[in-house]
């Protein structure tokens, strides 16, 4: 049997004019607010029915950048009532770590206005992944098996492992249980062993096995807001926030969507994305990217739709113009 190899190039961006295929859509909004969300959300709604999971970050007690609660309590008031928020718990030491501990952080950061499942509170169940080279299955929490279909709300940012936080590591993180799935995918000899371009592919993986589980029932929401280097789960230790705020991003194609966010990080003026860029570049995250190419779960070329003008096409240079160099605050800051 030959060994495993993971791929190279994880550390090297790919501009537009060298990508191939075919193109899929992304829709975009400058509206950070829960108008903006909901507006944006009915673009890619028409494939959510049934019992709708909302796999979205939680965060570590008092995290300053996570979504805005009542931008998320808007939503689900409005379009999604009767879906669930999901989590599961995580494999690092945290209140989070069990299912008990996890619930009293719900209370803390205010994530009350709706029920949240923890999948993996009640056990955890295997779900192929078609293509895998690293796994043929991934372990998830148990309960994600009860829910019809799935909206993927990503805060997307920084990670100290991952290079990036966008829809993929969403799901391939947060659908993985916290003691198996979640093991699996950063840890072989030692804990947290597991780096650069073969951590992108196995939490890839993670993700194939769930996104193919719900096929095409599944849609995706990037907020590019309050985007520090560091992820959701450092909570109050994260990085301050440098790179400024630019909009809402939703797609039906997981890589599209995660893609297109980071080009609008790309396109930024230098002084304000240097951190965020460096970030993904030393973690080799932008394997994250290629390695959902090549395992057929999207697309890397894109329409990018402007919702607030009459869904026109626009660029990746259009979003971005007049962006400040510099990060402002919000009112929910």
């Amino acid at each position: 049997m030959s060994k495993i190899v993971a791929g190279t190039g994880g550390d090297k961006y790919i501009p537009y004019s060298e990508r191939s295929g075919a193109e899929s859509v992304v829709y975009f909004t400058r509206d950070l607010s829960a108008a903006g969300l909901i507006k944006i959300f009915d673009k890619v709604k028409e494939v959510l029915s049934g019992n709708i999971a909302v796999k979205l970050h939680t965060g570590e007690p008092h995290g300053p950048n996570i979504l805005p609660r009542q931008w998320v309590k808007a939503l689900i008031d409005e379009k999604l009532s009767g879906a669930k928020i999901v989590e599961t718990n995580t494999y690092y030491t945290s209140v989070r770590q069990k299912a008990e501990g996890h619930r009293e952080n719900l209370k803390t950061n205010g994530w009350t206005f709706c029920p949240v499942d923890i999948l993996d509170e009640d056990g955890t169940a295997f779900l192929p992944v078609p293509g895998g080279k690293w796994f043929k299955e991934m372990s998830v929490g148990k309960n994600l098996l009860n829910y019809d279909s799935f909206l993927t709300l990503t805060h997307f940012k920084g990670h100290t492992q991952g290079g990036f936080g966008g829809s993929n590591k969403n799901i391939g993180i947060g659908c993985a249980d916290g003691k198996i799935g979640k093991k699996m995918i950063h840890s072989n000899k030692s804990k947290w062993d597991i780096a650069k371009e073969e951590f992108m592919e196995r939490m890839t993986e993670s993700t194939q096995a769930t996104i193919s589980h719900f096929a095409n029932k599944i849609a995706y929401i990037n907020v590019m807001r309050n985007m520090s280097v560091s992820c959701d789960c450092e909570g109050t230790a994260a990085e301050p926030v440098v790179t400024p705020d630019v909009g809402i991003l939703a797609s039906l194609d997981i890589l599209a969507v995660d893609q297109a966010c980071v080009d609008l990080v790309y396109a930024l003026p230098e002084e304000s994305k240097h951190a965020l860029v460096e970030r993904m570049e030393t973690r080799h995250g932008l394997r994250q990217l290629t390695y959902m190419k090549e395992m057929g779960m999207g697309n890397d070329k894109y329409k990018l739709i402007d919702i607030d003008n009459g869904d026109v096409e626009i660029t990746i240079a259009d979003a971005v113009k007049g962006i400040s160099g510099k990060w402002i605050p919000d009112a929910f800051n």
